[in-house]
């Protein structure tokens, strides 16, 4: 008898299950790893099989005697090597499994449940922009990998276990392995050594170096398949942060910020009341969709509820309407974000999260427009104030300054054309101004995925040039000038502005709300505005793109192509036109990234006796981290410029 068939998505899978299957093939079999997975990932899985082969599981037939079968937990994660089997005669040390786990989405540890007054933080670390403070290096080892402190009296260094500086150098060793091979030769091999030293290092305590090994594999595949999301700079990111992170822990620092947490910690916050700014769907590479909803307190300070579950982006669009957990109030996240909660006993995570303890009480609250009590004070600044004070390196380190950097800001603007499918537009004239004033910003959609609203609405607002718009959304530290903007509503005072219906509480989420043609002022009401010229990209335009072309070139073809170019000359002209822009150090540190790519160490027979893979990784960093504080340095300029 036939079972029914039914496709299904690929469970994500605990990195150390991973880890194991990949170690116990043999060398023969290994060798052919990368090839079996390419061709089982093509294979669409199945719930169910052809008599009853795989039945309560998800199936990947991988040949005529060969059918892997996984039964994922109730997390929907596949977190024990008992939940994966193979039907060919070697399972379980076969290629099937280890191809077909390898062809998985890699799992992100579980959460334990919340907690209140633990010192902890969220489930993952922060991004590559997120990392504690700049480094200097010499030629070394992960020790030479130093933080650079203030002038300001600093508290002792908390001093790691053995076991932990074991834990975090053998994550340095795997991560200076990947860095070394690039892409190209970044296979399932060397993934499955680092997913092993991520597993080492979770069962040490040392969450945010996990974290971010995780972050490498799942872009390194990504960079392998050609997957569409994927970015170059992102992968880049994820790895100065892991080198980063493990190169401390392994020199001995235990700084709270370096060692991170396994779950996110939720405090007592007391009584609070707070006002819905705005909805965001988030859709996650890992298979995650859902919602979160900005609020602000009535002392300024933003607050948030998440609904985020498997599901992707259909997860995102039928979450804009989930209940809201926040104690027993019965409002969804739609509500909310237009109206408001008053809670008693409330928890609150370190990046605003609220949560829904037991003890949580909340009741709802009529919502406020943008233009009273404290929303309309996030549009009383101009926003260079506000970029200044989020890029600031005052403004906190670790996970405290990836979630600040986060944070949405209001701006007026007034739309003065498009390009493509990003919106130009400057921050509307002051009181004793007559032109809009301020520099010319970038305005992109927060999520491109076609499955949401964002991308069509940008293009709705581009036909109303001249249009007068109030925009809360976030920065984008990574662009000169640039705004991802959630939501928008209409500016107090002019005509020439966005027309919502009342229900709307004058304010559209970008991701949600569909604009129509009724919602703009007619043509005519828009003050007529002069072609914009764009002029140059402060950032784009400036002499550090050779340095982030070296770094993303080490990441992308690995050793090998970073010590070809420098034999070809490309280092030496680089650092020539660094320095001739007054870049020194920039050209010093390329220069030492292209010297340690190039350099081994052999002994009397000729044999490499030390392939200085540890100093080439502290030569990239150095010049990666370096990268990142210029650029963000320019970033913080293009707000302010006129």
């Amino acid at each position: 008898m036939t079972s029914s068939v039914q496709s299904v998505p690929l469970p994500p899978v605990a990195a150390e299950v991973v880890a194991g299957a990949v170690e116990s093939l043999t060398s023969r079999l290994s060798k052919k790893l990368d090839a079996a997975i390419e061709r089982y990932r093509a294979v669409p899985p199945t719930t169910g099989a052809p008599d009853g082969e795989g039945d309560g599981g998800i199936s990947v037939r991988c040949g005529e005697d060969a059918v892997v079968i996984l039964t994922p937990g109730p997390s929907g994660t596949v977190t024990d090597p008992a939940q994966a089997r193979c039907t060919c005669l070697l399972a379980p040390r076969c290629l099937h499994l280890a191809a077909v786990l390898g062809a998985c989405p890699v799992a992100d540890p579980e959460s334990a449940p919340e907690s209140v007054g633990e010192n902890s933080g969220g489930t993952e670390g922060p991004e590559g922009n997120g990392a504690p403070s700049p480094v200097t290096t010499d030629a070394g080892t992960p020790a030479s990998v130093e933080p650079v402190t203030s002038a300001a009296p600093a508290a002792p260094v908390a001093r790691l276990s053995p076991a932990r500086i074991t834990a975090a150098s053998g994550l340095w060793s795997a991560a200076t392995a990947v860095l070394a091979a690039g892409v190209p030769a970044a296979g399932a091999i060397p993934q499955a050594e680092l997913l092993r030293a991520a597993h080492t290092a979770r069962l040490a305590g040392l969450h945010r170096a996990e974290a971010a090994a995780l972050r490498v594999v799942r872009g390194l595949r990504e960079a392998r398949v050609g997957h569409a999301g994927h970015r170059l700079a992102d992968l880049v990111a994820a790895l100065r942060e892991l080198l980063l992170t493990t190169g401390l822990l392994a020199a001995g620092d235990g700084s709270p910020e370096l060692i991170g947490s396994a779950r996110r910690g939720y405090r007592p916050g007391g009584a609070l009341r707070v006002h819905g700014v705005c909805r965001e769907p988030v859709i996650s590479a890992t298979g995650y969709g859902g919602v979160v909803t900005h609020l602000v307190g009535d002392d300024n300070r933003w607050f948030s509820v998440a609904d985020v579950k498997p599901g992707g982006s259909a997860r995102a669009r039928g979450a804009a309407t989930a209940p809201v957990t926040v104690g027993a109030t019965v409002l969804d996240h739609a509500q909310l974000s237009r109206g408001g909660l008053l809670i008693n006993g409330a928890t609150v995570s370190p990046d605003g999260r609220l949560g829904s303890g037991k003890g949580v009480r909340s009741s709802p609250v009529a919502g406020l427009p943008w233009s009273s009590g404290p929303i309309a004070a996030l549009f009383a600044r101009r926003p260079a104030e506000t970029v200044a004070e989020l890029l600031s390196a005052e403004a906190g380190a670790g996970e405290e300054q990836t979630a600040r950097i986060g944070e949405p800001i209001g701006c007026d603007l007034v739309i003065t054309g498009a390009v493509g499918d990003q919106l130009l537009a400057r921050e509307l004239p002051r009181p004793d101004a007559d032109m809009p004033t301020g520099p010319l910003i970038r305005l992109m959609a927060a999520h491109p995925h076609p499955d949401l609203a964002h991308t069509a609405n940008l293009r709705r607002l581009a036909t109303r040039p001249g249009l007068r718009v109030r925009v809360v959304g976030r920065i984008d530290p990574d662009r000169a000038a640039t705004l991802r903007p959630l939501a928008v509503g209409p500016v107090p005072g002019t005509e020439a502005t966005l027309r919502l219906p009342p229900e709307w509480l004058d304010r559209a989420d970008l991701g949600y709300d569909r604009l129509q043609g009724a919602h703009l002022p007619p043509p005519d009401v828009c003050p007529p505005s002069a072609p914009e010229r764009t002029g140059p990209d402060m950032l784009a335009d400036s002499p550090v793109w050779r340095v982030r072309r070296l770094t993303e070139l080490a990441v992308a073809g690995g050793r090998r192509a970073v010590a070809e170019s420098a034999r070809g000359g490309g280092s030496r002209g680089d650092a020539a036109a660094l320095r001739a822009t007054g870049f020194h150090t920039a050209a010093e540190l390329t220069g030492a990234l292209s010297l340690e790519a190039d350099r081994r160490t052999r002994d009397t027979f000729g044999r490499i006796h030390d392939d200085g893979t540890d100093r080439y990784a502290s030569a990239w960093l150095a010049a990666a981290f370096h990268l990142t504080s210029t650029e963000r340095a320019l970033v913080q300029a293009s707000w302010a410029a006129e």
